[in-house]
């Protein structure tokens, strides 16, 4: 979204309304007020830096929907911003109960896991049909030879495949399958059967439609109600939903729910800090509750319930991802103006480009994980 310049304000250090310490911080990761870079911050409302000083980024994010200020290069302006690390310099004080509830209160109960699935994966199918790849793949491709969206997607679902060694008449468990890009390309190119579990309603209807004719089963239901046994057990961006109160739980259910001799895949967004709490913006405008675990808490939660085999991080991939989502995001956008509104566009535009600052800068990372029970016999076999 281009920056009218003929409104630009010139920068002043003094009687311009600017706090000094956020000028300060600006000029440390190299963003100028009102500059001509087109990562430069334009100031459309005096108190837009003081609303971020006081709510972090839940106040620059609502300040930005409000057309408070402009970035031409919203991802650029994030990685300059994050990778400087000026972010880690202040705490809102405003903000410390988000911490605290997000460390005390289980967020993710079977009760409150649906809202998720009610307040951003049934904003309407039609809508993610436009800014996804052809699969409806909704978790970061692999773009390690790949130069589009769908090729890359496509990588990313036969990197797991193999990952997870597939053989025809094997039973799958897809816990958080989204519209089922997974299971159906598990389905058709490696003959096997598959059940997925999803909270939303519209993911259901779409997905079955989508894999009709295929040995695929849609469940309206949470990974928590589940115990049957299956060859093997994927989780493609369920983990950054189950929250850190429920990890242990989620991994007696892969455990209960897998064979002897099965593979565990999990491919999750990580955060590198154990006590970072969830961003605020993201968790009130985004994924509600959502969670992202750190390494650490992954692995406590295995302990003595799986082996961990393998360790993959791409996260960078995640970044190109982001990009090419917000440009099917633009292309589409005329076609979904009427029903979701201009701040409705501001705050998708944010939620896509600062998250790929956030990978660019490596702030969060993109971890595929494979679990055994009880360790393969001769070890396994790593697959790239």
């Amino acid at each position: 979204m281009a920056v009218n310049t003929s409104t630009r304000l010139r920068p002043q250090r003094h009687g311009s309304g600017l706090d000094p310490l956020m000028q300060d911080l600006l000029e440390r990761a190299d963003i100028r007020v009102n500059g001509d870079r087109p990562w430069d911050i334009q100031l459309h409302a005096d108190n837009a830096p003081e609303r971020a000083l006081a709510y972090g980024n839940l106040g620059l994010g609502e300040a930005y929907m409000d057309g408070d200020w402009d970035v031409e290069q919203l991802d650029e302006f994030f990685y300059r911003l994050l990778r400087s690390g000026i972010q880690e310099q202040f705490q809102p004080l405003r903000l410390i109960f988000h911490s605290l509830r997000a460390r005390l209160l289980n967020l993710q109960s079977l009760r409150r896991a649906r809202q998720v699935g009610e307040a951003h994966y049934d904003l309407g199918n039609d809508f993610y049909e436009a800014m996804l790849d052809r699969r409806m793949t909704y978790t970061s491709g692999y773009w390690r030879n790949a130069d589009n969206l769908d090729d890359a997607q496509g990588a990313k679902l036969d990197l797991i495949c193999r990952k997870l060694a597939l053989q025809s008449g094997m039973r799958v468990l897809d816990i958080g399958c989204g519209w089922g890009s997974f299971m159906e390309y598990a389905a058709e190119h490696y003959g096997v059967e598959c059940v997925g579990l999803t909270i939303s309603q519209e993911q259901v209807r779409l997905g079955s439609e989508r894999c009709q004719g295929l040995p695929v089963e849609f469940r309206f239901q949470d990974y928590r109600e589940l115990d049957e046994t299956f060859d093997r057990v994927v989780g493609i961006g369920i983990l950054e939903h189950v929250g850190r109160k429920n990890h242990r739980t989620f991994m007696e259910t892969v455990h209960r729910c897998l064979s002897d001799d099965g593979l565990c895949m999990l491919h999750t967004i990580g955060k590198n800090k154990r006590v970072a709490a969830p961003d605020p913006w993201l968790d009130k405008y985004i994924f509600r509750n959502g969670d992202l675990p750190a390494l650490v808490q992954i692995s406590d939660a295995a302990e003595d319930l799986a082996v961990i085999e393998d360790l993959h991080n791409f996260g960078a991939d995640y970044d190109h991802t982001l990009m090419a989502w917000h440009r099917n995001f633009e292309a589409a956008w005329p076609r979904f103006r009427d029903r979701y509104g201009d701040r409705f566009y501001r705050m998708w535009r944010y939620y896509l480009l600062s998250c790929a600052g956030m990978f660019r800068a490596r702030q969060v990372q993109l971890w595929q994980l494979v679990l055994s029970k009880r360790g393969l016999v001769g070890g396994y076999r790593r697959v790239s």
